[in-house]
């Protein structure tokens, strides 16, 4: 468990109650990473949200020849920054990571168990209204930097 504080200071909560932000904080731990270090891989279950406390953490997308699953191309997608969720799959269907993260320096996370965090927006519209808008933003975020670096790379 980790204290609701840490979890206030972050605009993703910023509309839930105390007992919303007791709740998650209950269902979350601290986890370190050293540079180069995988948090999570592409299509492997999202069981995690996370929030970068400090470090960075790159994304990439990595995409796998069908025929052959040793022959792959990794494309870098974009950091993370301190403050930023990662592994926003935790909350959309079907709840598999899309990208790989990687720790582009030592990184001190949040991490929020997803079947926990689902369970609770399964019980609160409220609680998930506000946590789907939050998430959806940080993918429009991402899709918004995955298309000016394709931008960038087509130029």
């Amino acid at each position: 468990m980790i204290s609701p504080e840490l979890l206030r200071r972050y605009p993703f909560f910023g509309l839930l109650s105390d007992s919303q932000l007791k709740s998650i904080a209950m269902l979350s731990d601290e986890v370190l990473l050293q540079p180069g270090e995988t948090l999570f891989k592409s299509d492997e279950p999202a069981d995690a949200l996370y929030f970068l406390v400090e470090g960075s953490v790159d994304l990439h997308y990595i995409v796998t020849d069908r025929d052959d699953p040793r022959v792959y191309k990794d494309f870098f997608v974009g950091p993370v920054n301190a403050g930023e969720p990662l592994g926003i799959s935790a909350l959309v269907e079907p709840y598999r990571y899309t990208a790989t993260a990687v720790a582009g320096a030592a990184c001190r996370l949040v991490r929020i168990d997803a079947a926990g965090l689902r369970t609770m927006c399964a019980a609160s519209a409220e609680l998930a209204a506000v946590l789907m808008k939050h998430t959806a933003q940080a993918a429009m975020s991402r899709l918004h930097e995955a298309r000016v670096q394709l931008a960038a790379a087509r130029l």
